[in-house]
């Protein structure tokens, strides 16, 4: 009779001790951009001590900033399960429709960028009433954004309005630019997604559609919803980039399609659908940047740049998976 009584009080104990491994290893996983990101942060300025100033990291992250816009663009998208590969090319045009009418025309600059928002939006609607795949889509998309960006702007030129230059070159107090725009961006975002009853829905529409569908929402919506999203981000990017470098290209932002993808999955998203931290995107895309930062600094050539992030995101990859590894074996290990 003891040892009944023993064995039913002692039982709990192992739950406990799983709940909370597995609380543990969720903490590791949603920590590992931060961590990431300050791991290399540390190299760059062991590397080069005077970055570690407010003008260092301002000139350091400055060029980040449209990196990180575009990466919450594609957050977006992948936040209902899908790829955007226009990402890029839609950032580039963007930048061309600002350096050719926002000085000259600014109320046609500005319809021409809601209709490219809304334009994302009807993408999100073929996808959805057709069932093509979204990588598809995007792909074809990705053409005629080049198409534009060149029809308006054939060759390197156009000019950046004066507010947009001197919004971006402007210098808050204590805290660099890029800095507040990466905070404001992530915390909102999240709060929105993470917090607010709309943003739970948004990202249901990746993780279980049938539950949603059975609640009367429309799976075509928030699609639509979404990809406005990414469109509007998207825009936020472009314009960012024009900003900095004060005139645009039309291949300007090409290389923002696949930082973008890289950002969203180093900073925990998961192509699953629903699975996004835009937090982590934060920290994600400002790491991609700061390693071109750091390479320079270890007199790398830059066509070895990009192999060198994709080996960062292979890593960090191969660390996520053995995280989930542990925690797993360490839940089976306690029942």
């Amino acid at each position: 009779m003891t040892v009944l009584t023993s064995t039913t009080i002692a039982a709990p104990a192992p739950t406990r001790i799983s709940r909370r491994g597995v609380n543990v290893v969720v903490a590791l996983r949603q920590l590992l951009p931060a961590v990431i990101f300050l791991a290399v942060l540390g190299i760059v300025i062991s590397l080069n001590p005077r970055v570690a100033s407010y003008a260092g990291f301002t000139l350091m992250l400055s060029l980040a900033v449209p990196i990180l816009l575009a990466t919450l663009a594609q957050m977006f998208v992948v936040t209902i399960g899908d790829i955007d590969l226009s990402i890029g090319p839609f950032v580039s045009l963007v930048a061309c429709i600002g350096a050719t009418m926002l000085t000259s025309s600014p109320l046609y600059a500005v319809g021409l960028l809601l209709l490219a928002i809304l334009a994302y939006a009807a993408a999100g609607a073929l996808i959805e009433l057709r069932r093509l795949p979204s990588i598809v889509v995007t792909l074809g998309l990705s053409f005629v954004w080049s198409g534009f960006a060149v029809l308006l702007l054939p060759t390197p030129g156009g000019v950046a309005p004066d507010w947009l230059r001197a919004l971006m070159s402007y210098r808050p107090p204590f805290v660099p630019l890029p800095f507040v725009i990466a905070a404001v961006a992530g915390l909102l975002l999240h709060w929105f997604l993470m917090r607010s009853s709309v943003g739970v829905v948004l990202r249901g529409a990746g993780g279980s559609q049938l539950a949603l569908r059975r609640a009367r929402w429309s799976i075509l919506g928030l699609r639509c919803a979404l990809y406005s999203l990414s469109g509007l981000f998207g825009v936020f990017a472009g314009l960012a980039l024009l900003g900095l470098a004060t005139s645009a290209d039309a291949n300007m932002a090409s290389r923002y399609t696949l930082l973008s993808i890289a950002g969203v999955i180093l900073g925990g998203g998961e192509f699953t659908g629903g699975r996004i931290s835009p937090i982590g995107a934060v920290f994600g895309a400002l790491t991609l940047g700061l390693t071109s930062t750091m390479l320079t600094f270890m007199r790398i050539s830059p066509d070895w740049q990009i192999g060198a992030q994709g080996l960062i995101l292979v890593a960090v990859l191969a660390l996520r998976v053995s995280i989930n590894a542990i925690g797993k074996n360490w839940e089976k290990s306690k029942k």
